[in-house]
């Protein structure tokens, strides 16, 4: 069954019936204020850090599952009858209903009872606020209608654990009142600013207490304010503070209306006036949906692709760059899965975040590392999450007290700083002096430096790295009293940055450097070798005593995803046991919606394994279908040159193909999702996770980069398409280094590697690695392949 489709230009998914499988959403928001809605317009918002700033409240593990939202309720002042224009909370029968979920804006349409209504929901580029948009229209020809139009928004106590599981405390500490035609929140002592709602429309009555609108025996569908006509006037002194409104509204035959609802923050009293005297002004509203059009238009237009696949340009060229920004902006921190509670952003997860986003804002990826860099201590180990907010650094509630670190986190650095710098040619970053979490300014280079001496420090009885607490898999923590298992992932990421830190010490003049880290390399690649190849596979670890983990030897757990992947991506496989690799995970991972992480999955829990097998069958590192795993063997296929079986895998994940098993999927069909349930599980197919993924940059890097073959390099941009054989033209239009590069392909035997030869600017060019023009016009380039 199909609940949506796309819009022509792709920049907008419609969403045709509300009741879908679960809550698909939408971001609004800048780099601060963060408002998630849903296509009922469920969802809640914070400013900044959605632990310590948290505005509106949600509902954990609640049903309806987005519950509460932004409401607004239609009431009819003749028959009493109600409802609202985005189906929740009322769930009214109506007459129509879309939803539009957009890059940074939500438009709701729906029609009931004569009334048609259009909520527009969105968050201005650089204002702390979100604004909301209702447009009524009478439709009768003859008729005067006279309505009553509610809002409410559920206030959280501005410190999101306190306000879940502190009632005895913090239900005492918030102040709601109605005050000049707004409703201003704030904890009595004032310490956490304030948060303001208010209206265009002249307010007739209000509530700032939650228990007074809705009534103590109800809920969010049938409040007792709305189902009377009008607000009690209450005010919030301690317990659950609110903002409701009520407006009177009369609309002659075919007459229209238009209401703006401004809900938003301030750290300043003083401000708020004048922001509510803007942003009730229809006009200046207009003004900000337009800019925050052109603002994503332009974030879009840095690149760009034409393929014989409409799905995926579809991905590639609007809602896998915007999952990347999405993602880029708020890690795995807050989403309706992750609850922005306990977890922060995540250093290994920010780290790969930015290869979705350099190209297109690199002066915010600069930043991001350095702020990265701030969370590593003077050994190399670096805290495993931050918090925006406060820039402070932390564990999670899991991490092995005695083994305070995970065994690839300070790893990531080194690869995102090489992408950073191939990107923009900024080598000056090496230079930055950043402070270690305990001692004192270490240039980035040098940061980069401690990540390898930290890894070098923790080796096991294999000499591979320590697992620490665990790998890039956080499940696979492996317990045991001697603190040796050992990652075999971790060692192949180790093997990648050793090459690439000697590649980017060889370019800095750092030549002593570079030859000890190209000798490391050199040793690791044959060490992992020897140690870790299994005959047709590699191995993926080796626990506390040493036994192999991922090896034709084990009754379950015989062959893990990433092991395959990697040894091809890290350059450790030669060219034979890279095809052996992935043939195995071609015969032993793949299913029809995708690679599973690992084969057999655990039937049981195994205490020498530990967390990974806590998970059923077929569920999280359990042997689901891990997307972001997934990018990574599509890459190693490029990589191997099977364009063929590369793009196979990408379609089996790609959103777009969802959309005609959304019943299966559940989730949303325009983004990607973490992880979808494997072939033990019996909801074989049904995603979860979605939106905040790793899968969102390295999806983008495995189509670009990859696929379509176009990836930046030092001293310019590498033309290596490997594409399907029934690839026979396509383009990619791309911004470098202050010039663009408008690339058409052609190719007219099949291939799906190979280039025959390159003109640049209509002249015969002998390299497929491209100039850096920095000049500022746009440079034609044809390629051939054969």
């Amino acid at each position: 069954m199909e609940y949506g489709h796309f819009s022509e230009d792709n920049k907008e998914y419609i969403i045709t019936r509300p009741d879908t499988p679960t809550p698909w959403i939408n971001y609004l928001g800048n780099s601060e204020y963060c408002a998630m809605i849903s296509n009922t317009a469920g969802g809640y918002s914070f400013h900044i850090d959605p632990r310590n700033r948290r505005i509106t409240r949600y509902r954990y593990n609640n049903l309806p599952t987005d519950r509460p939202g932004r409401y607004i309720y239609i009431r009819d002042s003749n028959t009493g009858e109600y409802w609202s224009p985005t189906w929740q909370p009322t769930l009214s029968n109506l007459d129509s209903y879309e939803c539009r979920h957009g890059l940074g804006y939500t438009l709701f349409s729906s029609s009931m009872s004569g009334i048609e209504s259009e909520m527009k929901y969105f968050v201005p580029t650089d204002h702390n606020l979100e604004i909301w948009v209702l447009k009524l229209k009478n439709t009768s020809l003859s008729q005067d209608r006279s309505l009553k139009v509610f809002s409410y928004s559920e206030f959280c106590l501005w410190e999101a654990p306190r306000d879940q599981n502190d009632l005895q405390s913090i239900q005492f500490l918030g102040i709601s009142r109605f005050n000049n035609d707004s409703i201003l929140y704030h904890f009595f002592d004032e310490s956490t600013g304030y948060a303001f709602f208010t209206s265009s429309e002249k307010i007739d009555s209000y509530d700032c207490n939650r228990e007074s609108f809705i009534g103590k025996y109800r809920d969010e569908s049938n409040p007792e304010a709305v189902q009377r006509g009008e607000c009690f006037k209450s005010e919030a002194v301690g317990g659950n503070p609110i903002a409701a409104t009520c407006s009177s509204v009369s609309l002659k035959p075919m007459e229209s209306k238009t209401i703006i609802f401004v809900l938003g923050v301030s750290q300043d009293r003083s401000d708020i006036k004048d922001l509510i005297q803007k942003f009730t002004e229809k006009e200046n509203v207009d003004k900000e949906f337009h800019k925050l059009k052109e603002h994503w238009n332009s974030y879009l237009n840095t690149l760009n692709v034409g393929t014989p696949d409409s799905d995926f340009d579809a991905m590639v060229n609007v809602w896998n760059q915007y999952q990347c920004r999405i993602t880029f902006d708020w890690s795995r921190y807050v989403s309706f899965y992750e609850t922005g509670i306990g977890r922060g952003m995540g250093f290994r997860d920010c780290s790969q975040d930015v290869l979705g986003v350099v190209r297109a804002f690199p002066s915010k990826v600069r930043q991001r590392i350095i702020d990265l860099a701030k969370n590593q201590f003077e050994n190399g180990r670096v805290y495993h999450i931050y918090f925006p907010l406060t820039g402070e650094g932390g564990f999670p509630y899991y991490v092995k007290e005695d083994m305070q670190f995970f065994s690839d986190d300070h790893l990531w650095l080194i690869p995102t700083v090489v992408e950073y710098v191939k990107e923009t040619g900024d080598f000056g970053i090496l230079d930055e002096k950043v402070k270690f979490v305990d001692g004192p300014l270490g240039t980035i280079y040098e940061h980069m430096q401690k990540s390898i001496d930290f890894t070098r420090s923790n080796m096991g009885n294999h000499d591979l790295p320590l697992l620490g607490t665990a790998d890039w898999n956080d499940p696979l923590s492996i317990p045991g009293p001697n603190n040796g298992a050992e990652s075999v992932f971790a060692a192949m990421l180790l093997h990648k940055s050793l090459t690439e830190l000697a590649e980017l010490s060889s370019e800095t003049g750092r030549m002593t450097e570079a030859k000890t880290y190209g000798d490391l390399a050199s040793k690791t690649k044959d060490h992992l070798n020897e140690v870790a190849w299994d005959g047709k596979w590699y191995l993926r670890a080796f626990d506390d005593s040493g036994n192999p983990l991922g090896s034709k030897k084990c009754k379950e757990g015989k062959i893990f995803l990433n092991a395959q992947s990697w040894p091809i991506l890290s350059g450790v496989a030669s060219s034979e046991r890279g095809v052996k690799s992935m043939d195995a995970v071609k015969e032993n991972l793949d299913t029809k919606y995708g690679l599973i992480l690992l084969n057999p999955a655990y039937s049981r829990y195994y205490q020498e394994i530990g967390a990974l097998s806590s998970y059923a069958p077929g569920l999280k590192e359990n042997a689901s279908i891990w997307s972001h795993a997934n990018a990574w063997a599509i890459i190693a296929e490029c990589m191997l040159g099977r364009g063929n079986q590369a793009y196979e895998y990408y379609k089996k994940l790609a959103p777009p193909t969802k959309n005609r098993m959304a019943t299966i999927h559940q989730a949303e069909p325009y983004v990607y999702a973490q992880t979808i349930a494997g072939k033990d599980h019996q909801a074989f197919g049904m995603a979860k996770q979605s939106w905040l993924t790793g899968t969102a940059s390295w999806m983008m890097n495995a189509a670009t980069d990859w696929i379509i073959g176009v990836r930046p390099q030092y001293d310019g941009l590498l033309i290596d398409p490997c594409v399907p054989t029934s690839w026979r033209s396509f383009r990619m239009t791309r911004q470098f280094r202050d010039a663009i590069y408008d690339i058409t392909f052609s190719n007219p035997n099949g291939v799906s590697k190979g280039i025959k030869d390159i003109h640049v600017d209509d002249k015969p060019y002998e390299s497929n690695l491209l100039p850096v023009f920095s000049d500022g016009k746009t440079h034609k380039i044809s390629v051939t392949m054969g």
